[in-house]
């Protein structure tokens, strides 16, 4: 990396994390003019695991008086029974209903009723739970998803209700949106084996299908100490931590039946396919290219979200400057590198313009990527985007809540805590020549599924 990349990053580093004047700012950047590459201050992080198998790992910082907590439970999408895909999405929701000792929706008068926050989410590997609240209300979090991780109601009226709520998101999200059927088909439709291809938030049909009796072996099985990080953020007292965590989860016991064991493998695709996806009332056609991509964990994933980066990262990025702008052949265009904790996809997609044809803005889609395979990156961009995904680090690890979930993500996705302090290490090493590799790989020399998304002329 060129130092104008390091004295910028550090400009942009005082900023985020002092609060420094103007002056102080200045001097610390002049001080590293010569240095090759900027040195991420580490995060400092505590990891223990409880004889129950919960990890529990926390962080602490006096910036405010705010602490977030977190329970992130190895279980997703790609968990899903056979013909019941949206189980892990289902509990999602479920966990925001009644335990033994807390009513329905109780969460939110305990977390915004107080000036903080709550929400969750459901991907492929993993689902999260997550809280911000003012530190004084720390213990009261932590007893609350104790309880929930243990005395769960797992009913008739919670589950018929949450399954309702499913169902509609799936309609508005899905089968409203006019583009949901083709990025849904885009995420899924091009595994061959692994469990990816049945999708995160379900289907109608197999939640429509599910038993009471499937959703309380669903939960038994992955809702349970063994199989959940607890990450805890922010304003408080570790000896006053850990006494909480040992009194509110130390007695939750594991149960005798092991975990089920992950060992989905998606084969390298061997040749190209076609897929068309048609739904009601497409506003415009639009096109995808999708390639197979390696695990998170794996070396090149840095390049990977780098060339992603290159290409697609705001307004200035390839293919918006070169699809939307100059050729105006699309009106939006994109390329994401979509890693998980099994095998990934790499993904570009655009929205045609008005006129134009599916076959001319897959043509134009492709030779942008191709051009960044045969001809590096600039130093200049390259600098550029890098301070986009550092800067971007930065500033959400300022939070509580954004810091726990960069633990987490490095805990849970990426097999290690400590990612968290290399992780943004390997993106600034990653040179023109390795974006250039990665491509080469993944891309021009992998088999690719392409879509076409078009108008449903037979829908009412």
């Amino acid at each position: 990396m060129k130092a104008g990349l390091a004295a910028a990053l550090v400009v942009v580093a005082a900023w985020i994390t002092a609060g420094a004047n103007a002056a102080a700012t200045t001097v610390l950047a002049a001080e590293v003019a010569t240095t090759s590459t900027l040195k991420v201050p580490r995060i400092v992080f505590r990891q223990r695991k409880l004889g129950n198998g919960l990890t529990v790992i926390s962080s602490e910082s006096h910036a405010s008086p705010t602490v977030s907590v977190q329970v992130w439970y190895r279980v997703g999408g790609s968990d899903d029974p056979a013909g019941r895909s949206g189980f892990a999405h289902l509990f999602e929701h479920m966990m925001f209903k009644t335990t033994k000792y807390l009513k329905s929706e109780q969460f939110d008068r305990m977390t915004e009723d107080v000036g903080g926050s709550n929400n969750a989410s459901t991907s492929e590997d993993v689902t999260e739970y997550d809280e911000v609240v003012p530190s004084n209300h720390l213990e009261t979090l932590l007893w609350a998803e104790a309880e929930r991780m243990i005395n769960l109601k797992v009913d008739l009226p919670n589950f018929n209700s949450e399954r309702a709520v499913v169902e509609e998101e799936y309609r508005q999200r899905i089968l409203a949106s006019p583009y949901g059927r083709f990025f849904e088909a885009v995420r899924t439709r091009p595994y061959l084996q692994h469990p990816y291809q049945r999708g995160t938030i379900g289907s109608i049909e197999n939640l429509d299908a599910a038993t009471l009796d499937d959703v309380v072996a669903f939960h038994d099985r992955y809702y349970r100490p063994d199989n959940a990080t607890l990450i805890v953020t922010g304003d408080f007292d570790a000896r006053q931590l850990d006494a909480w965590v040992d009194k509110y989860y130390t007695p939750i016991a594991r149960p005798a039946a092991p975990l089920p064991l992950r060992e989905a493998k998606e084969l390298a695709w061997a040749s190209d396919r076609s897929i068309t996806v048609k739904a009601p009332k497409v506003p415009l056609p639009a096109v995808a290219a999708v390639w197979l991509a390696p695990p998170v964990t794996d070396a090149n994933a840095p390049a990977l979200q780098v060339a992603a980066a290159l290409l697609s990262s705001g307004e200035s990025s390839r293919l918006n400057q070169s699809l939307v702008y100059r050729q105006q052949i699309a009106t939006q265009a994109s390329f994401s590198a979509d890693l998980r904790a099994g095998p990934g996809l790499l993904i570009a997609s655009a929205i045609a313009a008005g006129g134009k044809t599916p076959e001319a803005v897959r043509s134009a889609l492709l030779a942008e990527v191709r051009r960044l395979v045969d001809k590096p990156a600039s130093p200049a961009e390259l600098d550029k985007i890098k301070v986009q995904i550092l800067t971007g680090a930065f500033g959400t690890r300022q939070t509580p809540i954004g810091l726990a979930s960069a633990i987490a993500d490095a805990a849970v996705l990426g097999g290690d805590a400590n990612r968290v302090n290399t992780d943004l290490d390997d993106l600034q090493r990653v040179t023109a020549a390795d974006v250039q590799r990665v491509l080469r790989r993944y891309v021009t020399g992998a088999h690719m599924v392409s879509f076409d998304y078009a108008e449903d002329a037979t829908a009412p």
